[in-house]
């Protein structure tokens, strides 16, 4: 199987090709220059890869929640690609693909990936890992204040991403002892979406380009946030 997944709904800007198990990536954090960079981090890609479009078997992209910009350029990008050559899409949770990178390098199974979602708000998931390696979600994404956040049950819980760095200490005090360990700086990757994208399009759930839609959570685009709460 043979997919190129995109990633620019966070910080990092990153392109992944899944050739039958193996992953090829280029990842950069450079958040003002997602758009000039994903499609030369893909042509690289497949150049090396000696691949042209037309012999992939599907593309995959974070869909969010994140960066509203980012989320654009994603998907405005997969689904340009996806109907120049004619292939399906999977959509990735980009909370799902954060989680995938932990267990990944880690070995965590149980996952509490968070996005600063600004306006004093959270980007939420709870993931669990499954036989295969692959993450599961335990409850639906959402968005919502910190201190309304719900939290499960049970412990060796592992927070990750931007939103513990931001809100961490409430979160903490919240979990206290469920709480195993905290990486407030981890960034999702398009590894990781190439991996949940492979599983996806294997299991049937791949989608054409114009049903390649991101997940925004939260429609407040245009909304001016308020101060922030340190915490």
């Amino acid at each position: 199987m043979k997919i190129l997944a995109i990633e620019t709904a966070t910080e990092a800007c990153s392109a992944a090709l899944y050739l039958d198990g193996e992953v090829y990536l280029r990842f950069r954090v450079e958040p003002r220059r997602h758009s000039e960079l994903i499609l030369p981090m893909m042509a690289e890609l497949l150049a090396e890869a000696g691949l042209g479009l037309s012999a992939l078997d599907g593309l995959a992209f974070g869909r969010g929640p994140g960066s509203f910009t980012g989320i654009r350029i994603a998907t405005g990008v997969v689904q340009g690609t996806a109907f120049a050559a004619d292939l399906p899409v999977v959509p990735v949770s980009t909370l799902a693909a954060l989680a995938q990178r932990r267990y990944r390098e880690q070995g965590d199974k149980k996952l509490l990936p968070a996005y600063d979602a600004r306006m004093q708000e959270l980007y939420f998931g709870c993931y669990l890992v499954d036989e295969k390696g692959l993450v599961v979600a335990h409850s639906n994404d959402l968005v919502a204040q910190p201190a309304r956040v719900e939290l499960p049950t049970g412990d060796g819980w592992v927070g990750v991403g931007s939103g513990w760095a931001s809100y961490g200490e409430l979160l903490r005090g919240r979990l206290q002892q469920q709480l195993a360990a905290v990486d407030g700086e981890l960034l999702c990757s398009a590894w990781d979406v190439a991996l949940l994208g492979a599983a996806g399009l294997q299991a049937g759930r791949a989608v054409s380009a114009e049903q390649a839609l991101p997940l925004y959570l939260r429609d407040k685009v245009a909304e001016r946030p308020g101060p922030k709460v340190e915490g």
